[in-house]
């Protein structure tokens, strides 16, 4: 049987482009730390602004910037894509810590976007790049636990398994566009002067 190797390649791609933009995140915060004057590359307007993000205390929940969250755990992401891609069969103890993994980046993610949108104000580029990656990389590792039996056969055979395994593309548009009406909503009376 032919491995399916969409989510491993998603694996990859999305853990690289996340450990990326966590890393840049990583450099400009330690840039605005040594110097008061430096203007992040990613401050560009007073919406779009990683400047105001990183001056907030959001910006280091566990009393350091958040960005080495993702610096540490993105390269967790690439390296089992790798292994699946490898042909690796990662035993079921591997893709629950996974799952915890996920589940928590996208608890994180979900407080971060609330948080830059109704008490912060300002959007930060690559804060918005971890989002997209770790929205869809917490559902399709969910979908693989969900199919593959991690959470149990009982889950596995659920007429609900099968209802998000057929429509999973839509939910994660859903997903998307949910997270893209906030934004516009929230900052409207900003983007309707761009008009």
């Amino acid at each position: 049987m032919t491995q399916d190797r969409r989510l491993p390649a998603g694996l990859i791609l999305g853990g690289l482009v996340g450990l990326i933009a966590s890393a840049v995140l990583l450099i400009e915060r330690i840039r605005v730390g040594e110097d008061s004057d430096y203007v992040p590359t990613c401050s560009i307007n007073p919406i779009i602004s990683c400047g105001s993000i990183m001056e907030s205390a959001q910006a280091s929940l566990l009393g350091f910037p958040n960005p080495i969250i993702g610096v540490a755990a993105f390269p967790v992401v690439v390296a089992t894509g790798a292994a699946l891609l490898g042909g690796a069969r990662l035993p079921r103890w591997y893709w629950l810590g996974l799952q915890v993994g996920v589940t928590a980046a996208l608890g994180l993610v979900a407080w971060l976007v609330f948080q830059s949108l109704y008490r912060i104000g300002a959007l930060c580029p690559y804060c918005m790049v971890v989002w997209v990656v770790v929205i869809p990389t917490f559902w399709y590792v969910t979908l693989r636990n969900l199919a593959s039996g991690a959470f149990g056969q009982k889950a596995a055979s659920a007429p609900g398994t099968t209802v998000m395994r057929e429509w999973h593309a839509p939910v994660l548009l859903a997903a998307y566009l949910l997270v893209g009406v906030l934004i516009t909503v929230r900052f409207w009376s900003y983007w309707s002067t761009l008009l």
